[in-house]
């Protein structure tokens, strides 16, 4: 074989490497946004039904998520938690905490979950249960 053609086989391989790992990347993106989708509108939906079916009222927003692991001091009595089962209020797929809101702004009848989305900021790519 020539150097030639050994440059040519390179070249194709490394173009093929680079179209799977964009392809790979791609995919990995659209499935971030999807469990992030899955999280606020149905995984922490059950926990947070079933502190206001004890409590009386979903956790405030100065309680956050956070009363679903450990009692909120004025009404300790009632808590039968803790309502999520790893004890610890997971991250968004980026790092960051969701944000949590009682009453809610977008649902005012109920609470507003969401996650500032890649960007870690409040902006038009933001995922809620809305």
């Amino acid at each position: 074989m020539t150097l030639i053609e050994i440059l040519i086989v390179l070249i194709l391989i490394s173009l093929l490497a680079g179209t799977v790992i964009f392809n790979v990347t791609k995919t990995l993106e659209g499935n971030t946004e999807s469990i992030t989708k899955l999280f606020v509108n149905e995984t922490v939906k059950v926990p947070l039904v079933t502190y206001r079916i004890h409590m009386g009222s979903y956790p405030s927003t100065e309680e956050g998520l956070q009363a679903l692991i450990t009692p909120p001091a004025n009404r300790a009595d009632r808590w039968k938690g803790p309502y999520i089962e790893n004890k610890t209020v997971p991250l968004d797929p980026w790092g960051n905490p969701y944000q949590y809101r009682y009453p809610g702004t977008k649902n005012t009848d109920k609470y507003d979950l969401w996650s500032w989305g890649p960007d870690g900021r409040e902006s038009a790519d933001d995922i809620g249960n809305w």
